[in-house]
């Protein structure tokens, strides 16, 4: 970890040591990945509560996920990746954010953020950065917020110079890897690079102090003149300074949104799978059935209102589960191949249209169903549950928090005007 983390209060990695053996051998298939993924959230599970209310950097949360492997499982086999598609690595977030919202969030955005230079990268640097980051099980940050001003970049020759201020900063005080992103010498083209965390010129404010997802590390930092050699400016034709029209001008380099928007809603859906789980646990435990409503039940499992809110709430949860693996299926096969250059060519407008509609669809559903099961169990568990001790309300925090990124009444919108006039979206920082 970066020496410049040390100033907050952070957990200690030592306390999951145990899995660096436990899990030494890396899952072969997606059923193993998946499972994996179940067997870290469980261990974050057990006390994601309490570690939610002390709000410390989360140094070993990360360190479990790397003993796990789950940060590689996108990554090339040669590197020692798992080389998964994106189907599968959305399972994975899922499975591991019903354990601890934060977490499943952090990796989600790994996996983005370690497969930038995949989507707007040369061949060469492609591999070269799946090299640097699956050999080194490094887990990588962005500071990269659309809403903020742009970083600004400028050229000393042999290098980029990034200079600016980003209000939001996800999981970069516990990154190896920090992924820039800015606008070139006062022209209009943007650049990504991805560069070292631990330096002077990356300096985090600390101020991560949110409702929910208060394990994401996402508060602010200022960039000062943080170099990166022109090499690695990710797109560009190096000896002409010019993004590459081949590579950066094409539907493939944009996919990085709508691959983005579906780790969102994979994570509110674990999310909210993990309230679900909590409450039934809680019901079968702790409440009681109601005495004073004129058909009185012994047990709390024979309220009719209890079963129906239930498997109502497991319906919804289930339909938007396998919304979000259709979407995950489409998504994926936009990325098939995606190593060969003709390949990516290929990869049209309409098509990338078409599967962001998908996670148009997903998004929707995720963010009302999240939200209406996170807030809605604690009418079948009772007033005691609302207890701090309970923890049930870190679930609605989580999704609340994260669901107000961008509005989803816009992707209602978006979605009516592919209904009604068969328009796919025009490519934006949230499309």
């Amino acid at each position: 970890m970066a020496s410049n983390q040390t100033a907050v209060s952070g957990t200690d990695p030592k306390v999951y040591d145990e899995y660096k053996t436990k899990w030494s051998e890396q899952p072969a298939d997606e059923a193993t990945w998946v499972q994996r993924a179940k067997d870290v959230a469980s261990v974050l599970a057990k006390d994601a509560s309490i570690r939610d209310k002390e709000n410390k950097s989360p140094r070993a949360e990360v360190a479990l996920l790397k003993h796990s492997g789950l940060l590689k499982i996108l990554g090339l086999k040669k590197y020692g990746g798992g080389e998964q598609p994106w189907s599968a690595g959305y399972k994975v977030i899922r499975e591991v954010a019903k354990g601890d919202g934060s977490l499943g969030m952090l990796l989600g955005y790994h996996l983005l953020w370690s497969t930038t230079a995949n989507v707007v990268g040369t061949p060469e640097q492609a591999d070269r950065f799946q090299d640097l980051i699956i050999s080194n099980n490094y887990f990588v940050g962005g500071a990269v917020n659309p809403r903020d001003s742009d970083l600004k970049i400028t050229s000393d020759g042999d290098n980029l110079v990034f200079e600016g201020f980003k209000f939001f900063n996800t999981g970069g005080v516990v990154s190896d890897l920090t992924v820039l992103e800015g606008v070139y010498n006062d022209t209009e083209d943007h650049i990504f690079a991805i560069v070292k965390t631990d330096q002077p010129g990356i300096q985090f404010s600390h101020d991560w102090n949110n409702i929910g997802l208060r394990l994401t590390e996402s508060g602010s930092v200022k960039i000062d003149k943080v170099k990166a050699p022109w090499r690695d400016a990710l797109g560009w034709n190096v000896s002409k300074q010019k993004p590459d029209p081949e590579i950066l001008g094409i539907p493939f380099a944009t996919l990085l949104l709508p691959t983005i928007q579906l780790v969102f809603s994979n994570f509110y859906i674990g999310i909210a799978w993990g309230a679900l789980n909590e409450a039934s646990d809680y019901t079968n435990k702790s409440t009681r059935a109601w005495p004073f409503g004129g058909d009185v039940k012994e047990k709390p499992q024979d309220e009719f209102y209890i079963l129906s809110t239930y498997g109502n709430f497991f319906a919804h949860l289930r339909a938007a589960t396998a919304l979000a693996d259709v979407a995950g299926i489409e998504i994926s096969s936009l990325y098939k191949n995606s190593g060969d250059a003709a390949s990516r060519a290929k990869v049209t407008a309409q098509a990338r249209g078409e599967a962001a509609e998908w996670v148009a669809s997903v998004k929707v559903t995720a963010t009302d169903t999240g939200l209406r099961v996170t807030s809605g169990v604690f009418e079948v568990t009772g007033s005691k549950s609302t207890a701090s001790k309970v923890g049930l309300d870190r679930f609605w925090r989580d999704i609340r928090t994260h669901s107000l990124h961008d509005p989803v009444a816009y992707k209602n919108k978006e979605l009516g005007r592919y209904q009604l006039l068969k328009e796919i979206p025009e490519p934006t920082w949230y499309t």
